[in-house]
Order: structure tokens, then sequence, then C-alpha cells
């Protein structure tokens, strides 16, 4: 599919596994909408996931689509030991969790995380198996703690145990992520997500251990808000990442499913203003795992994303291991399509709401090449970039025009695969103004973006070779 005629400016990431990991399937799903695939680490093995990395390569390049991957890395995923049976609790039970040896008789059980028994608080909330069973800190020890069960169930062997109001002494960055980070830097991801962050200092921790590995310079970050913590310290991890997701499955764990909505639109609109890129994420079209179709209520779950002005778009199950991974993805390009068609009312509010403005005058000129590319009636606004940087200021204008982003770095040209309506176009070195027209002539006419006699209204930064600045305008004529 040519990404400048797709009906759809919302991008769309797509999680792979043993449903889409074919040559077929990628390739359908690729040709249906795919801009990101994503690599979760929670699964599968090492050997699986470099398989992976280069099948994507090698089939988005012979099918000319510039594809970004992302590794999702696993994080500090807490879990109960193993019991010698269920464990059927009953409201008004008492559990005692703890770090020494236990197999769940007399409602002992192991807990392999001293760091969360430590940090416990009377009145903490504890969570098993995603939400199915709530108990409540009644004491609290150095060795373990006592609950009482307020909504029971049966809790088996290894099931997640989650404390919201806790920050566990658990660090977001485990031994794990390091060893999965560092394999799928070497492989050539563009971007990696940090499970469970808790504040800036989570991003700026993995940030300086990508810096001295192979292949890590360069790796965007993006923050996954799914804890609290996160939502206490937003402003902070947006400005740390290079993008952010929201993870609603986990984050309907530790807020409650009723809160999930509104901090969903929170976030989008606090991204929106600082120019980076947000994924909505989690169970969007969770009923295709095995329907053909959707819910009305997913389909509008989908389209409430795009008119909350969210970046991307993620499936997760649904193309991992559901029974329908090309028909979700055309599913969710159709819903964008429509709900986008429908917004212009919303780009208007999306683009002149409060933004931020933090470089003045890269700001004012990706507003003012808006405002110029409609009033000529451009075809296209064209951004010279070298980091991205004008492309996504351009983007979080929302023009009406599509948005082609020329570039020399191959990684920039897929990590802007995941920003709302930019087209990246991976062009040779230039220089000055002289080479910015140049290479914008042919480049475009060249992929069949437009035609000798269009008019594209251009800005980039000079002198060439540099990112982080914008400072030139220019209306021409190809």
């Amino acid at each position: 599919m040519n990404p400048l005629v797709s009906e759809t400016r919302t991008k769309i990431v797509c999680t792979i596994g043993p449903a889409s990991r074919s040559e077929g399937v990628l390739r359908a799903m690729i040709r249906a909408g795919m801009d990101v695939a994503r690599i979760n680490f929670s699964h599968g093995t090492k050997e699986e996931h470099g398989e992976d990395i280069a099948t994507i390569r090698r089939i988005s390049g012979e099918e000319e689509a510039t594809v970004a991957i992302l590794a999702d890395l696993q994080g500090p995923k807490l879990r109960i030991g193993e019991l010698k049976g269920p464990l059927d609790l009953k409201k008004g039970d008492f559990i005692s969790l703890t770090d020494l040896p236990a197999d769940g008789s007399d409602n002992v059980i192991p807990l392999p995380h001293p760091g969360l028994i430590g940090s416990a608080k009377v009145g903490d909330r504890l969570l098993f198996d995603d939400g199915l069973i709530e108990a409540v800190v009644r004491e609290a020890r150095p060795d373990a703690m006592i609950a009482e069960v307020v909504l029971g169930g049966r809790l088996t062997s290894h099931k997640g145990i989650a404390a919201p109001s806790s920050g566990g002494g658990i660090e977001a960055f485990t031994d794990k992520d390091r060893d999965d980070a560092r394999y799928a830097a070497a492989h050539g991801v563009d971007f990696i997500a940090l499970s469970f962050v808790r504040r800036a200092e989570d991003i700026d921790s993995l940030r300086r251990f990508l810096s001295g590995i192979e292949g890590g310079e360069g790796v965007g970050i993006v923050a996954k808000i799914e804890k609290r913590e996160a939502i206490e310290n937003i402003d902070g991890i947006i400005r740390a990442a290079d993008a952010v997701m929201v993870a609603r499955g986990d984050l309907g764990v530790e807020l409650s499913p009723q809160e999930v909505p509104f901090h969903q639109k929170e976030i989008i609109r606090r991204c929106n203003r600082l120019g980076i890129p947000v994924i909505t994420a989690t169970q969007m079209l969770q009923s295709m795992i095995s329907s053909p179709r959707p819910t009305r209520a997913e389909a509008s779950d989908v389209a409430n994303a795009v008119l909350d002005g969210t970046d991307a778009l993620m499936l997760s199950a649904e193309t991992a291991s559901g029974g329908y991974p090309v028909e979700a993805v055309e599913m969710m390009r159709e819903i964008s399509a429509i709900a986008e068609g429908g917004m212009p009312s919303r780009i208007d509010e999306l683009r002149f709401e409060d933004l931020e403005h933090t470089h003045p005058v890269t700001d004012a000129i990706s507003d003012a090449t808006v405002r110029i590319a409609d009033e000529v009636d451009a075809k296209l606004i064209v951004t010279s970039t070298w980091s991205g940087y004008t492309a996504r200021q351009i983007a979080r204008e929302r023009p009406r025009r599509p948005i082609v982003a020329l570039t020399p770095n191959e990684n920039v040209a897929r990590q802007l695969a995941l920003v709302w309506g930019v087209t990246s176009l991976r062009v040779e070195a230039y220089e000055g103004a002289d080479g910015i027209l140049g290479i914008v002539s042919v480049a475009l006419t060249e992929a069949g973006y437009a035609k000798v006699g269009d008019l594209v209204v251009i800005t980039g930064g000079l002198p060439t070779g540099g990112g982080g600045k914008t400072n030139f305008i220019k209306v021409h004529r190809l």
C-alpha cells in the first residue's frame, strides 16, 4: 500500500507471535497497513525474536514499506511461588505472604520478592491474577505480610501479584531486561519499550545503558504507562521518553477499569502538547482473537482513541495469537479512516490548543508551515529532517495535508513510522538549500507522491546535517 495515499494517518502497531510470524501473514499485514511490528520479550525465545526481526526487515524491504520494530521488555513481573495445590480463598480469609520457604499450607503463600514484602504498609491493596483476587494488608513484618481477602477466588501457583499503592522496592529495568535490550539493540530494533515505568529516572537508566552497548545509540525509548506512580509523574516521564504507550491492561489493574478512560485521554492530550508520539494499547479489538468482526463497543473504542489524538493504535493478542491477524489490521485501518474523516473540527482543536513551546523558533515555523499549506492549497508538507524533530513538530499540529519527511538517516525514517500522519522517505545526504530543493523534486516524483507542477511547502533547518533546529519555510512548485 502506498503509505501516502492510505486513507489513514493514525499508525498501527501489531504484535508478532505464532499467528503472524509466517512470511505470508507478515506480508499481508504490511500490505494491510502495519506500521510498527512489536516483538514481545515476555514470550518466546531470543532465537525466535531474532528470526522475526530479520524476516520483517527482509519483507518490508521487498514491499518497499517503512516498518519500525519495537522490542517490548517484560519488566518486573511479580509472581507468587509454587503452591502444593490451589487455594480457594473467600472474603474474610487471612493469608500470609513470605519470602521464607512455604507451599500454601495454612494459607502461607511463598512470595520470592523481598523488596515487595519489605516496602508493604498496612492498608496496601494486593491484587492477584490480574485483579481477580484482592486482599488488603493488615500487618506488615520484615519477612511477611498478613492480608485479609476482600475479593475471593481460586489462587494457583505462579499467578501475578500487584501492589498498586506500593513502590514495591522493585526496579523497572531488570537483569532480564538488560539481557533482552542488549540482544534487541544488537539486532537493530528501532524502539525499546520499558514496562512498569514509575518515574523519569527509569527512562534515564535505560538510556544510559543503551548508550554503552552495541547498536544502542539512537534507539528510541517507549515509556509504558501502567503504574499509579507513573500517572503521578507523567509530565516528567513524557519529557524523558521518545514515545509513550498507554498500556491499559495493567493500568486497569492498578487504577480500576473505571478510571482508565479519563487517564487515557489525559495522557494523549499531554503527549500531543509536547509532540511526543503516543500509542493506545490493550484489548482494542479483543473479540477478533476468535471472531472475524469486532464488537460495536470495540469499534467505538478504536474510533474514540483516534478522536482523542492518539498517534498509534496497538493490536496485541489479536495479531500475536488470534485467528484473524490480517483482518484485525484491516479493521483497525477502516475504523481509523472513518473516524479521521469526521474529525476536521477536532484537528483544529488539536492544532490550536495550548501546545507547549519548548523551542519557540521551531514551534512558530511549524505552526506557520501548516497555516501556509492550507492557504496556498499545497499538495504536501515536506520536512527536511536529520533527527525527526521537525516532522514530529509538524505532526503535532495535526495538519490536513499529508506530511512527507525526507531524511538521510534510515533509523530516523523508520522511527517516524510511529508518528501520526508522517510518511518518511530515505534519501541521500544533501547540503544547503539547493540540495534540499533538488532532493525534494527528485524524491517526491520518483516515489509517485507528487508530480511536476504540484505545489508543496518545505520546511527544515539550515545549515543541513544537524538535528533539532528548524528555521526556514519555502513554498515550492515542483
